[in-house]
């Protein structure tokens, strides 16, 4: 086949434990996957009772991480860039309609992420009921830690979910609090697209959800997976 450009390197994400690495193809964003975050933005609608779960992408190219502590550059065209630490699902495998019970079997493993969005220029958009793609999906949106197999972590349920901000503590929650659990995320969204191995799929955040400027220090953790520190340069 011949190209007339090469082919954009694969983003990709390490393994604990491991020399390999893991290949990003697309991520998938939970949206209000927890009550307390949903009444924080003001959808308590959504807080009151579970609804269909909806979901947002990033470019599969918009993921940044590693083992050590990851530099992160505040993005442009925003003064309200917000954190929101969020378990994070890689698959091994994929499929169409999967079944609930069947969802596990697609995991590789599971990481600690940060959805990083313009909360500015996504509030703006939604006066305008215009599409917020631009405030979720730019570049270095999608921080990840390492991740860490299903062998290693099994399939976590509950655990705390941390984020710290310069050593203070900003968004302390827990897995089991999630409105949409994780084969239930899985089976839902392949409903809608067909999954395949190399996806990413950000569960959601805990409420605390807030601001950063330049030069802050975050320290992410799930309980029983992994941990992130990230500098937001």
């Amino acid at each position: 086949m011949n190209l007339v450009f090469q082919p954009h390197p694969v983003a990709t994400l390490p393994i604990a434990g491991s020399d390999l690495r893991f290949p990003v193809r697309r991520i998938f964003c939970v949206g209000r996957n927890y009550a307390d975050h949903a009444r924080e933005m003001g959808a308590l609608e959504q807080a009151e009772g579970r609804e269909p779960p909806f979901f947002f992408s990033k470019p599969g190219d918009a993921v940044v991480g590693g083992d050590d502590e990851v530099s992160v550059i505040y993005p442009p065209q925003t003064a309200n860039l917000h954190h929101e630490v969020e378990m994070v699902v890689a698959l091994g495998a994929g499929g169409a309609n999967v079944a609930v019970d069947a969802a596990n079997s697609l995991i590789f493993g599971y990481a600690v992420g940060l959805d990083l969005t313009r909360r500015d220029m996504q509030a703006k958009a939604k006066e305008k009921g215009h599409p917020w793609d631009m405030s979720k999906g730019f570049d270095q949106s999608a921080v990840s830690g390492a991740i860490c197999p299903v062998a290693v972590c099994g399939y976590p349920a509950s655990g705390r979910v941390s984020l710290m901000v310069n050593g203070q503590l900003r968004q302390d929650g827990d897995l089991s609090a999630m409105m949409w659990k994780v084969p239930e995320i899985i089976a839902n969204l392949s409903t809608l697209v067909r999954l395949e191995a190399g996806d990413l799929i950000y569960t959601g955040t805990p409420a605390g959800v807030g601001p950063l400027v330049r030069g802050d220090v975050l320290a992410a953790a799930v309980e029983g997976v992994a941990s992130l520190r990230a500098r937001i340069v």
